[in-house]
Parts: C-alpha cells; structure tokens; sequence
C-alpha cells in the first residue's frame, strides 16, 4: 500500500527541480552578452517509479511515477561548429596578418607617386637628357647630381623604412610566441581544474566555456587539432563529462608534425592514464642573420619550410623573414634583396661607364658616380655582399660639390662634347645583358632597370592583392561559421523569458499540488473519525 503521503513527495520534488530551472534560466540571461558564453539547460528526468518489481510488491494496477529529477545541469554547444570555426579561425589569422604586413610595404614602396623611386628614377633620367643636350651647361650638371642624390635618398628611404618595419614583425614574432605560451599554460590550469571536477558527478560548464575561448584564441595563432581525452579511472564522471584537451599542433592541411618516432607534436597533452602536461612554444632563428629556422616545443623541432599557412605566427615570420638551406626568404628579405640587387647592378654599370668620360675641363674622370659609404670595391665594382647598400648609396661628394667633373664626354672631351652623356641616359633602356659589367649580375636579372624594378613592384601588387582576396574570404566564412555557432550557443532572451514563464507556471503547479494534498490530509487527520461525538 502506498504512503499517505505519497504525494507530497511528488510535488516538492516538481517545486525543487523547478526552482532548479528558473536558477539556471537566470544564469543564462546575467551572461546573455558574456563573451564566449555557452547557454545551459537542466536535462530532466523521470525518477524511478512506485513499486519496484519484487514479491513484496503492494497489489495496485500499476506503477505509480514518483516525479522528476534533474540528470545534470549541460550547456549547448555545437561541436562540429568549434572545429570548422578554428579551422577558419587559423586562415583569417594568418591572411590578416600577411596583408597588414604587405600593405605596409606598399605604402613604403608607394607606387605609382611622385614620391616614389620610379618617379624619381625618371627625373634622373629625364636630366640625363637634358645634360646631353647641354654638357656644358653647369646648372644641367648639378641637376644630374642633385637628381642622382634623390635616387639614393630614395634607396636609402625605402631601405631604412622595410628595416624598420621588419624589426617590428621581428618584436610581434616574440610577442605572439609568448602569446601562445600564455594560453597554453592557461589550459593547463583549466584541465587540471576540470580533472578534479568532473570525476565527483559534476560538469564544470563555466570552466568549458573559459576553455573553449582560450581554444579558439589560439587557433588564430597557430594550427592545432583538439582531441577529448577522457581517462580510464576517472571517478563517478558523468558520460556527458567533455574530460581533458589534448592539443596537436598540425599542418596547414591537418596532418600531424611527427617527430623521429612517429610522436605528434602536443602543445598540451593528456592521455587516458589521467596524465597531463604543456609544452612552450620557442622560435629559433639563424645566429647570423637572425631570420627564423624553425619552431620547437622544447623537445621536437619543426623545420621552417613546413611550417607555412598556419595561422598569425607564420605568416608574421613569412613576411619577417626565415632561412632555408642557407638561403634567406621572406616578403621583407626579398624586397631587400631585390631593391640591392638592382641598386648595385646600375650603379656597377653606372660607375663604369661615368670612369671612361671626360670632365668639363676634358681630363678623364675615372671616378665613380655613385658610391657605398664605408664599402671598399672589389676591382672595379661594389659586391652584392652588402646588404645593407641600399642605405649606403651616395652621389660622390667631388661630383656634388664640383659638377664640373661630372664625365659628360668621351674621347678627345672637347667642350660640348656630350656623347658620354648619352651613354648613361640610354642606360635607362639598355638590357642587363647588354651591360660592361654584365658578368656580375646575379642570376634571375632580366630586362631593363626600369622593368626589373616594375616586376618587383608588380609582385608585390600580386601578393597583396592575394592576400586582401583570401582575407575578405576568410573572414567571409568566419562570420558565416560564427553565426552559425552563435545559433546554437548563444543565449536568446526571447527564448529564455518563455522559459521562465513555463518553469514558474511549472513551479506555482507543483505548489498547488502540494496544497491539495495538505488540504486532502487536513481532511483525513481532523476531519475523520468524530462521527458520534
């Protein structure tokens, strides 16, 4: 026979888990605008019913149910979304970063203007003909060397402006590291909290929710896979439990970086044997030049030339600069490298053919045009060697204060002889191949000097331009895959008010109940039982 009281029971549990409810709908609406959020429910269900089977059963028509109870308190979240959304989350990273960096060497190289160093490269040239037409004229002489002083102040500006702003992304290589660093550590902390919840029967929602941002800050960073791990003896955890993160670091297409014995690369470890640890991430770089090698976690060494497309990190060093089989690459080095190039195979020519002319007072000149401060030549011409001889470049200060020895003409260098003159302004459409100094022009050098520098800025346009497209489709899709997260993860105000409304009318029911069955064993217990009196 069942208790008397049986339904008082029934009803207190209905206010509890009620009550329950509303405190988790509230819960939900504090942290409707909370970053990183998950929105959570009380998953209910039914408790076990009256009578259990057994031979002692009370004989009623049927089991009666005892009312409800809450089986865990889950927030919502989708995981198929995380995944996708870190996945894009590494290529915006890694093309914002990539175009920041190129639209600041745009600005710097600021083609097409009349700042630029084509501008000014044309305004020599056009002085060189104005010398040829006038080789005595001395106000036509100081304009070559004034002009050619504004090439050099060119070079030297663009050199010392890339420089520049490659030892920022040197300085942002050391932040982000330290950056990723931090998080990891920081997940650390978490999984170490979250193994000592959740093996008591609890879930840690607020604790996923802090984890989960932490993730997807570093997805932006670097490319990582993340694996649940649950271990084998782990307490009285709920099947629903997330258990411990472990994170790989991956390829730009998600394979794993593996070491000599087929090990992955974890920047946070957990295993099914409950054990944990992190890894630092650190950058190596070439103790000569300084550009990046590779990136090790402390045991393992990725090789540089693997580590490509792969969130904000890389692309910073892509731009700052890395060293390959002892080659130096990067957006910033090959500028350098290219702009050096250029400036030391037109002033080689240059030089040489400015020492075969004459002067105005028709000596042989013999001197250079343009020379590197502080460089001594090797034979006739500068070496390629010096990097930094876009910073160097300079008019030769004889030629700047005495225009006069500027070596307008050749042979016999009588006065209005200018067929030197003419010679180092058709130099503006003569082929590389064409050049006395041809011999020692780096290899891949084609053209004119005017179209080499073309092709240098046209690659640059190129890169660019690639890197705003695959930016904007990024972030394109980032929206799109955040959006769709959101819809699920996100706390909806209107829904959580209808919520409310339901558990409370839930709530006031199950009180109402309990006020019948009170006013039913008022009945039985003073009501009954005074027949007669």
């Amino acid at each position: 026979m069942r208790s008397t009281f049986f339904g008082l029971e029934t009803a207190k549990r209905g206010m509890t888990i009620h009550q329950t409810a509303l405190n988790v709908t509230g819960h939900n609406i504090s942290n409707a605008n909370t970053t990183g959020y998950t929105r959570q429910r009380v998953n209910f269900s039914t408790t076990l019913p009256y009578p259990s089977v057994g031979l002692n059963r009370p004989d009623i028509p049927g089991q009666l149910g005892t009312g409800v109870k809450a089986e865990s308190i889950q927030r919502i979240r989708d995981q198929f979304a995380d995944v996708q959304y870190r996945e894009q989350n590494t290529k915006f990273g890694y093309f914002n970063s990539l175009n920041e960096s190129l639209v600041k060497m745009e600005e710097i190289m600021n083609e097409p203007s009349d700042s630029s160093l084509q501008y000014t490269m044309e305004q020599f040239w056009n002085s060189l003909q104005t010398l040829s037409a006038n080789s005595e004229n001395t106000g036509a002489r100081a304009l070559v060397s004034a002009n050619g002083q504004m090439v050099a102040d060119a070079y030297n500006y663009n050199y010392n402006s890339l420089t520049t702003i490659q030892k920022d992304l040197n300085s942002e290589i050391d932040v982000v590291a330290r950056e990723v660093n931090e998080l990891i550590t920081r997940l650390a902390e978490l999984n170490q909290q979250i193994s000592e919840i959740e093996p008591a029967g609890l879930l840690a929602n607020d604790i996923y929710d802090t984890r989960d941002l932490l993730v997807d800050e570093l997805s932006s960073l670097v490319n990582i896979k993340v694996t649940k791990v649950r271990p084998t003896e782990y307490g009285n955890a709920l099947p629903i439990a997330e258990g411990l993160y472990n994170i790989e670091l991956v390829n730009k297409d998600g394979s794993s970086y593996t070491d000599a014995n087929g090990n992955p690369i974890n920047l946070l470890s957990a295993d099914i044997d409950g054990n944990q640890g992190y890894s630092q991430l650190t950058v190596n770089r070439d103790p000569n030049t300084n550009l990046v090698t590779g990136i090790s976690d402390g045991s393992h060494t990725i090789d540089i030339s693997d580590f490509t497309k792969t969130g904000e990190l890389s692309a910073i060093i892509e731009s700052y600069g890395y060293m390959v089989n002892g080659e130096k690459h990067g957006h910033y080095p090959e500028m350098i490298n290219d702009l050096n190039n250029l400036l030391i195979t037109f002033a080689n020519e240059f030089n040489a053919v400015h020492r075969e002319g004459h002067t105005l007072n028709g000596g042989q000149s013999g001197e250079d045009f343009f020379v590197l401060e502080g460089i001594t030549k090797t034979g006739d011409n500068y070496s390629y060697d010096v990097p930094n001889a876009s910073q160097l470049i300079k008019v030769n200060q004889n030629i700047v204060d005495n225009p006069s020895q500027l070596a307008a003409g050749l042979g016999n260098g009588d006065a209005g002889n200018n067929i030197n003159a003419q010679r180092l302004a058709n130099l503006k459409t003569l082929d590389f191949t064409q050049y006395m100094t041809s011999a020692t022009v780096p290899n891949g050098m084609t053209g004119t000097a005017d179209s080499y520098y073309a092709g240098i800025i046209g690659k640059l346009g190129v890169i660019s331009r690639s890197a705003e497209l695959n930016k904007a489709n990024a972030d394109t899709m980032l929206a799109t895959v955040d959006q769709r997260r959101k819809s699920v993860t996100s706390v909806s105000l209107d829904e959580e008010m209808v919520d409310m409304v339901r558990f409370q009318h839930a709530y006031n029911a199950s009180a109402r109940n309990i006020t019948v069955v009170d006013e039913m064993l008022d009945r039985i217990i003073n009501g009954m039982g005074i027949v007669g009196r």
